[in-house]
């Protein structure tokens, strides 16, 4: 089974296999999807990068250990062993900003 790309990108929820801590939110095509499983690293597509790859720059790869679909196979979650922060800015978590 994979998701529904009918409707193009689908969201992709990063979650440290290890302390359940959600890291990020990114989308998938079709083909960051098979990449994913091919490499077992995570893969995504953004509208202005195109394919990337989390880490390829930075060393901060994901390691993919579990991958699941929702009910509608229509968002995906990612179970990773991350090899550095998920965050841009250096942060564990892309998730730290309190609503006011």
């Amino acid at each position: 089974m994979k998701p529904d790309f009918s409707k193009g990108l689908v969201p992709a929820v990063v979650q440290d296999v290890d302390t359940g801590k959600v890291l990020m939110l990114a989308y998938m095509d079709e083909e960051a999807w098979t990449k994913t499983r091919e490499t077992g690293t995570a893969w995504f597509h953004s509208r202005t990068r195109g394919l990337w790859e989390k880490g390829g720059t930075s060393g901060n790869l994901m390691e993919v250990i579990e991958t699941r679909l929702d009910c509608d196979t229509d968002a995906v979650l990612l179970r990773v062993k991350p090899a550095g922060p998920a965050c841009h800015t250096g942060a564990e978590s892309c998730f730290f900003n309190e609503p006011d």
